[in-house]
């Protein structure tokens, strides 16, 4: 793919990245072996592994945790009223979509008290095993604690699109809006209203600005990190991009995530 050359001219030193299409893998760019931190885009990872324990019996998406009256979905989707960085209630329950890592590390303890596994051993049991994610591991916190290659997200992103891991019917469910119509900030491009998002993936929608190409479907759903990462899937388009680099996230990538994401949309398109 063409549009994966505008990758050189990024103020970065080094990137890396994988486009799929599909169920395989179409493009690639860099050394899609070198292991980047993740930042928040460890939230997916975190996300698929608190489904696979959903479905598997261990708890349940209604089950209380985090502030009186949140649940395990309250907290996925960032609507448990949590502050960003501690546990600090800033609304009640429901009421605003106030983004929380924070909030991902009540859910991994809440995992490990269900399963009496840590939880970085369980998200390598349950999500980077199954794909074949060897450079994959939880090293840090559940909100931004990961490490991965674009070899390895480029396998977890196509599995998004065709899910081996959890049902069709959770992952649809997990990629459609939660508790619409609640108004928040997106890190980094400001207050929407609403400010969709799903079990942990961000939706889309019709947000504006945002780190997604302005073509992108509104059914786009992933997320990005302030290490100057992000993973994005486009059900419409059938096919999804991860893009990893080693600078954090800042003014220079808003013009330039936007336009790389239109550029790959428009290739995957005529490709079709």
């Amino acid at each position: 793919m063409s549009a994966l050359d505008a990758l050189a001219q990024w103020p970065v030193d080094h990137v890396s990245a994988v486009c799929v299409s599909g169920n395989r893998i179409v493009a690639e760019y860099g050394d899609t072996h070198r292991a980047y931190e993740l930042a928040s885009v460890t939230k997916l990872l975190v996300a698929e592994a608190v489904l696979v324990a959903v479905e598997e019996g261990a708890v349940d998406l209604d089950d209380a945790a985090g502030p009186p009256g949140a649940t395990i979905a309250h907290l996925l989707a960032h609507a448990s009223g949590l502050a960003f960085d501690s546990r600090e209630v800033q609304a009640p329950v429901g009421t605003a979509r106030i983004y929380s890592s924070a909030g991902f590390e009540v859910l991994a303890e809440t995992v490990e008290r269900a399963t009496d596994i840590a939880f970085a051993d369980y998200l390598a049991d349950a999500v980077c095993a199954p794909l074949g994610l060897s450079a994959t591991a939880l090293v840090g916190p559940a909100g931004h604690g990961a490490t991965s290659t674009a070899a390895d997200l480029g396998v977890f992103a196509a599995d998004l699109l065709s899910p081996r891991l959890i049902s069709t019917e959770m992952s649809a469910s997990a990629t459609s809006v939660w508790f619409p119509g609640l108004d928040g900030f997106v890190p980094g491009y400001g207050k929407h209203r609403p400010n969709d998002w799903g079990l942990g993936f961000e939706i889309r929608s019709h947000k504006s600005p945002h780190w997604t190409g302005k073509t992108n479907s509104p059914s786009t759903f992933g997320h990005f990190g302030q290490s100057g990462t992000f993973l994005w899937v486009d059900p419409d388009l059938d096919a999804a991009c991860v893009v990893l680099t080693d600078r954090p996230f800042g003014a220079w990538a808003k013009p330039l995530w936007s336009e790389f994401n239109d550029a790959v949309v428009a290739e995957l398109r005529a490709s079709r």
